[in-house]
Formats: structure tokens, C-alpha cells, sequence
């Protein structure tokens, strides 16, 4: 699914310890990316994409950003509206705190992180389908209503519904990506969605190339 030309797109991957960034890797590279691993805000460079992914708790995760000194340098990557992809709790970061714990986030996005609501199973484990309430270039070729991987029990809950790009229901409905600019964000894990999660990562590498 990489760029048929052979040329690979530089992609930088946030390491700040919240999970294996084994697959997200295999994944982009199985895309055409030429991808870096930063574990300070030093090692970031000039990539075309930054991407942070992550599991874990919001309070955990944001202090090994700062400490890593990633929180200026994301937040300064997105308000340039460069290109970047949020998966599973790298989305929920952008909000402006998590009731999980408490902790005060990004703020990228008007909004917090929430508990599903009325679930009937927490955590979310497993497929669910993707309901697209508008369309994206991240999601060319795959269908509507396709099905990706869930392993959460918060779910990020924007202020500004135009933020919103996709719904899944699992008890409530949640909010499963969100898009502004060049900003994608994903609650489902793409690396382990099969083939539609990596056509998704390879349209997100594509368009960052032609970026």
C-alpha cells in the first residue's frame, strides 16, 4: 500500500513509554514510511507525520510527555497545522482534561475524556463498526460503516461536533475519530484492524507525503 514510486515518507513516532509501538511501526512501514522513534522532543526532526499513540491512563501519560519535553513541541506541531495522528489515548490527550484521573491534558480539542457510557462490558475490548458522520481522505476505500479494534473504557467527548469524523456505539454512542486540519485522531487501534486499519495508515502516510 506504500508509494509505488519506492520513495518513503519520514514519520516520527512518540515514544514516552505508554505501550509497544511494535505494530504501529510494522504498520507504517508496510506503508512507506521511513519512520523514527523520538524518545525526547530533541529526536522529533522534520518528519511529514508525528505520531502519538499510547494505552494507559491520561496523568501517567502527560507527565512522561513533559518529561520527555513532547508537550511544546506537539502542541506547536499542531497549531501549525502539520500533519498528525492521535491513536487510542494519543487522542484523548488532545482533549482538556480526563475524568479518569483527573489530569489536565492538551487542550488541542474543546472537551474532556469521559467513561463510556451505559457499557455493557468495561474495558471495550474487541471489533466494532465505524460509522462515518462525514467523510475523510483518511478513510478512501474503506466502507461506512467497516469494522476496527477497541481496547478502551474512556472515549474522548468534543465540545465543537464539528471536530467529530466518526461514531461507534457500545452501550452509548462515542465519538471513534476526530479531524481538524491536518489533525486525525483515532479511539480504535488501526495497527490491529487488518486490512482496512492499514489502508486507514496508509492514506494518513500518503497524505502527509503530499503534504
Amino acid at each position: 500500500m506504500g508509494d509505488p514510486s519506492g520513495a518513503r515518507v519520514p514519520v516520527t513516532v512518540v515514544d514516552y513509554g505508554a505501550g509497544n509501538l511494535v505494530s504501529i511501526e510494522q504498520a507504517l512501514v508496510a506503508a512507506g514510511a521511513d519512520v523514527r522513534r523520538a524518545a525526547d522532543a530533541s529526536q522529533i526532526g522534520d518528519p511529514a507525520l508525528l505520531v502519538v499513540p499510547g494505552v494507559g491512563a491520561s496523568a501517567p501519560a502527560m507527565d512522561r510527555l513533559r518529561a520527555g519535553g513532547f508537550v511544546p513541541a506537539i502542541l506547536d506541531w499542531i497549531a501549525a497545522d502539520r500533519p498528525f495522528l492521535g491513536i487510542c489515548l494519543g487522542l484523548q490527550l488532545l482533549f482538556e482534561r480526563s475524568d479518569e484521573d483527573g489530569a489536565q491534558t492538551l487542550g488541542v480539542l474543546r472537551g474532556r475524556t469521559v467513561r463510556l457510557e451505559d457499557a455493557p462490558t468495561l474495558p471495550h475490548i474487541g471489533w466494532n463498526q465505524v460509522e462515518r458522520v462525514r467523510e475523510h481522505p483518511a478513510f478512501n476505500g474503506i466502507a461506512p460503516d467497516a469494522d476496527f479494534y477497541f481496547v478502551h473504557s474512556y472515549a474522548g467527548a468534543p465540545v465543537d461536533r464539528d471536530v467529530v469524523l466518526a461514531e461507534t456505539q457500545h452501550g452509548a454512542r462515542f465519538t471513534a475519530a476526530v479531524a481538524r486540519g491536518s489533525l486525525l485522531g483515532v479511539q480504535f487501534h488501526p495497527e490491529r484492524s487488518g486490512d482496512d486499519g492499514l489502508r486507514l495508515v496508509a492514506n494518513v502516510v500518503r497524505l502527509a507525503g503530499a503534504a
